[in-house]
């Protein structure tokens, strides 16, 4: 009968066994140790005097190195007294008590050229002395033996490396680098100058981070998200972070591309980072900046890149729809292309409120050009600020800023101390039309004359109809432009008649019919204003309805498929439109034509004609032209 296996019995003899086996094995080993030290006595006889300090003190034979000859020779003179072998030397000790080493990589001299063949029954000249343990490093053994350490430790400690790094680069990746402000911003509503419309339109955001039991109380639930949309520049983060000052609220800026990552899954948890981060700094406001970066939803499922994307979007919708869990946490999001958002993100419940930036107006304008102009050293007692403002129809906040530092660039080139107004002229145009450029030098006299006809033909028809402000005329090549009429208005304007429309078509076609006045015949320079004309005409008869045969259909209620199927009677009615305005034009330009020839003069005398020259001009051909008209109605009368 067997005992059981974990019984008493059985444990003792599994005990006994082992420890049998243990005192065997220590047993074998000692007596294999104590034979090896008894071949070690045996082929290594005592040592002695020079040759034992050899043995136990090796170093104090590496500082002084010799050739492998004088060696050779010491040993055939019988001068030695005794001779050390290692891995990588030999050491050499004379009967005069000198001491040197020779190198000897793997042994190359020690197993073949010590000794050689002795005699049966002769004494050896010198004492052999094997050392096995010794670690001399001479010459460049000692930087080979640092290198192979060095690379050791590098090819232990590369694996590490390189997990930790990847492991605090997904780490980076999943927090994605959202961070607060250290404080909440300073900037307030009336710092934003403008955008009036988007300030009342944040009130509401912002009395429910300030005071939100105000909205909890009435059962009213707060705006979870705004979308502000406008052109680049217009103010749009200035503004988010002018709500989060108002607030004292915490302040998130990222933007549309944040979400985005290298590694599937880590979007997501971008996400997730940056709505926990917003809830434990509460109130927050969340902006971000090109919010179409985001991108759209897709059904198609074609590849890990959408399928991320998608991924992404939803998780992004999951959060906003967090209810109490997001109380005290708005997200503002700005785009120029609100229609590259996804539809989901669009409807009320996550983006509850579309916020336009509209571009500063007269009044704006010049009050931006004022206050960054407060910051140069200036004569502001000099400046107009408000024909500045009529200069710069149509610009942004952001563009009028670097008007006022170009000015500083300019006046700092024409080497002045202080920015006057005409500083602030010649940084308009830069940013308008372009620098002047150096394309006059490799114009002929006769491109010269025809530049200043097209151009005074553009400035005098302006200056006739009264389409804006005619500021000057130049011939002096600025941007991609051989020659400027600059025209303003007096004010902006967000609606145009047909007449508004028709004089600006006019306009457009009065450097070409001036060339045909003088020259007879037209120049490629038209181009670009026969593109502008012909655009405004398209509008005019495929959308505005001033067709001539009164056609009030609009091209813009057809699909885009079907659009292009009735775009060529579109273009017949715009071509009809185009020939009238033409005519027209050209009937005002032939009545004046001593004052576009006086422009062109002038033009080529000066380069630069002032908008006030033109208008003398004007008046000095309508008074002479009075008197002449008045004797030819007489004899009629008569």
């Amino acid at each position: 009968m067997k005992p059981a296996k974990n019984s008493p019995r059985a444990r003792i003899v599994r005990y006994t066994v082992f420890g049998a086996i243990s005192l065997a094995v220590a047993v074998i080993t000692a007596f294999g140790y104590l034979r090896y030290e008894q071949r070690v006595d045996a082929m290594h006889p005592a040592l002695t005097g020079i040759a034992l300090q050899m043995r136990h003190d090796p170093a104090a034979w590496t500082r002084q190195e010799r050739d492998a000859s004088e060696m050779l020779r010491d040993i055939r003179e019988e001068k030695v007294a005794a001779i050390g072998v290692s891995r990588d030397a030999i050491l050499v000790s004379t009967q005069t008590g000198a001491k040197y080493f020779v190198t000897d990589h793997n042994g190359a001299f020690s197993n073949a050229l010590l000794l050689g063949e002795m005699k049966a029954g002769a004494d050896a000249p010198y004492q052999l002395v094997w050392l096995p343990d010794a670690n001399l490093q001479t010459g460049m053994a000692r930087w080979a033996a640092a290198f192979d350490k060095i690379r050791d430790l590098i090819t232990l400690l590369m694996p590490l490396m390189l997990i930790g790094g990847l492991f605090w680069f997904m780490r980076r990746e999943m927090t994605g680098g959202a961070q607060l402000l250290e404080e909440s911003p300073t900037l307030r509503f009336e710092d934003v100058i403008g955008a009036g419309e988007a300030k009342a339109a944040l009130a509401d955001v912002q009395s429910y981070l300030t005071d939100p039991a105000r909205f909890t109380d009435m059962g009213v639930r707060a705006p979870c998200g705004i979308l502000m949309t406008g052109g680049p520049g217009v103010g749009k983060t200035r503004l988010a972070q002018a709500l989060a000052g108002e607030c004292g609220a915490s302040f998130i800026s990222i933007t549309g591309s944040y979400f985005s990552a290298k590694y599937y899954g880590v979007g997501i948890q971008k996400v997730k980072h940056l709505f926990e981060l917003a809830r434990k700094n509460s109130p927050t406001v969340i902006f971000i900046d090109e919010a179409d970066g985001l991108g759209k939803r897709t059904d198609t499922g074609g590849g890990p890149a959408e399928a991320e994307s998608n991924r992404i979007v939803n998780q992004l919708l999951a959060e906003m729809d967090g209810f109490a869990s997001n109380q005290g946490v708005i997200v503002v999001a700005a785009t120029n292309h609100p229609e590259n958002l996804d539809e989901a993100l669009r409807r009320p419940g996550r983006f509850d409120r579309t916020v336009q930036v509209r571009l500063p107006d007269l009044e704006d304008r010049a009050e931006i050009l004022r206050f960054y102009a407060a910051k140069l050293t200036s004569k502001a007692d000099d400046i107009d600020f408000g024909q500045l403002a009529r200069l710069t129809t149509g610009l942004s906040p952001a563009t009028l800023a670097m008007i006022v530092n170009q000015a500083g660039l300019v006046a700092r080139k024409a080497g002045a101390s202080t920015i006057t107004a005409a500083h602030f002229i010649e940084a308009i145009k830069i940013a308008r039309i372009g620098d002047v450029s150096g394309a006059e030098r490799a114009l002929s006299e006769e491109e010269r004359t025809r530049i200043a006809v097209h151009e005074a033909g553009h400035g005098l028809v302006a200056a006739l109809l009264g389409t804006g402000v005619l500021e000057e005329i130049t011939i002096l090549p600025r941007g991609g432009a051989l020659g400027v009429a600059l025209v303003t208005k007096a004010q902006d304007k967000h609606l145009y008649r047909e007449t508004e429309m028709r004089n600006e078509i006019q306009v457009l076609l009065g450097g070409r019919n001036a060339e045909l006045l003088v020259f007879s015949e037209a120049s490629s320079g038209a181009a670009q204003d026969l593109q502008e004309a012909s655009r405004i005409g398209l509008d005019m008869v495929s959308k505005f309805g001033f067709n001539v045969d009164g056609n009030l259909f609009s091209l813009a209620a057809l699909p885009a498929q079907y659009a292009g199927l009735q775009l060529k009677n579109a273009i017949e009615h715009a071509n009809v439109l185009l020939r009238e305005l033409d005519d027209a034009c050209q009937a005002l330009l032939r009545a004046n034509e001593p004052v576009l020839r006086a422009i062109a003069e002038r033009l080529l005398e000066s380069e630069t004609v002032s908008g006030e020259t033109v208008e003398q001009l004007i008046r000095e051909h309508a008074a002479a032209s009075s008197p002449s008209m008045h004797l030819a109605q007489e004899p009629a009368a008569a």
